[in-house]
């Protein structure tokens, strides 16, 4: 098992920058974040660390060195749009910046994207189907040309108003994620695996090991505290934000020790990348990479123990 960062946390640092934090603090890899540059849609979006508009072999081989020299691999690029919004214009400007991320993943010889499938968040799962295999179709045919691993987020991207009710991802549970492998059997196509959604969804976040093990490309370590007092009050109906806050890993309910030996009973020996939401650490750059540095001092001890 791998033990690295998720780069968003480190918004405003170089490329370089977050490879020698990395080197520094002892991480082996780093999900690079590569958003379009500009103004973020969200929070924790529109993180460029590499920026693959018009990436070239000359941009990978520089990149690839730089790694090399440091010690520090990356594990995958990423991005989370949704591509299935009902916008057709919108969904389009998404897709082809994927199609740009898979083919700078390729050049790199990272092949693996991470990325959210995406949803309509006014249908349900049945009448998302069709549109969800109109674009994903050719996006993993693209991807299978070049080699590259698409590793689907299980985050359902309901937390604000605006995406209310179903969510802006439709890969959010073990039966969507059955059906969505089914559908697109022959691709390589699998999950990059977060506990911390299936915590505050109320599910066993220990149990998908059992069953997709297989599919599990890359994973996150985030934690998540659930207020039980204002679940009572408010129940699962309400807006997830309003009972339940984003931790870094040993501040939330998940128990990590049990955890990853789950995930080493399994066999996972692959990224697991820190990912950071944690709003107690969202102060300077300072700060952030505290966030991780602690992070890690929490999971270090069940990764090597």
């Amino acid at each position: 098992m791998k033990l690295g960062i998720q780069s968003a946390i480190l918004d405003g640092m170089t490329f370089e920058d977050v490879i020698d934090f990395a080197a520094e603090n002892d991480f082996q890899c780093v999900e690079m974040m590569c958003w379009p540059k500009g103004k973020a849609e969200r929070k924790y979006a529109g993180v460029t660390h590499i920026d693959v508009v018009d990436f070239s072999q000359d941009d990978a081989d520089y990149i690839n060195e730089y790694c090399r020299k440091k010690g520090v691999e990356i594990s995958a690029l990423g991005y989370y749009p949704n591509p299935l919004c009902p916008d057709r214009e919108e969904a389009q400007i998404y897709i082809d910046h994927l199609k740009r991320v898979i083919d700078a993943s390729a050049l790199l010889g990272i092949n693996m994207v991470t990325t959210f499938i995406g949803n309509d968040w006014h249908k349900n799962v049945d009448d998302n189907w069709p549109r969800m295999v109109e674009v994903w179709g050719p996006l993993l045919e693209y991807a299978k040309a070049r080699n590259t691993r698409i590793a689907i987020e299980n985050c359902a991207m309901f937390f604000t108003d605006d995406e209310w009710p179903a969510g802006k991802n439709i890969a959010y549970s073990p039966k969507i994620w059955r059906r969505m492998f089914a559908e697109f059997e022959g691709y390589e196509l699998g999950l990059n695996y977060d506990p911390s959604h299936l915590v505050w969804m109320q599910m066993n976040h220990e149990k998908p090991w059992d069953e997709f093990a297989h599919k599990m490309f890359h994973t996150h370590a985030k934690d998540v505290a659930v207020n039980r007092d204002k679940l009572d009050d408010m129940g699962t109906m309400a807006n997830p934000l309003d009972y339940h806050d984003p931790r870094i890993p040993g501040r939330g309910d998940i128990d990590w020790q049990s955890y990853i030996a789950k995930m080493k009973g399994a066999g996972f020996d692959g990224p697991l990348c820190i990912e950071v939401e944690d709003a107690d650490y969202e102060g300077d750059i300072e700060l952030r990479k505290k966030s991780l540095i602690d992070s890690a001092n929490h999971l270090r001890p069940f990764i090597v123990g």
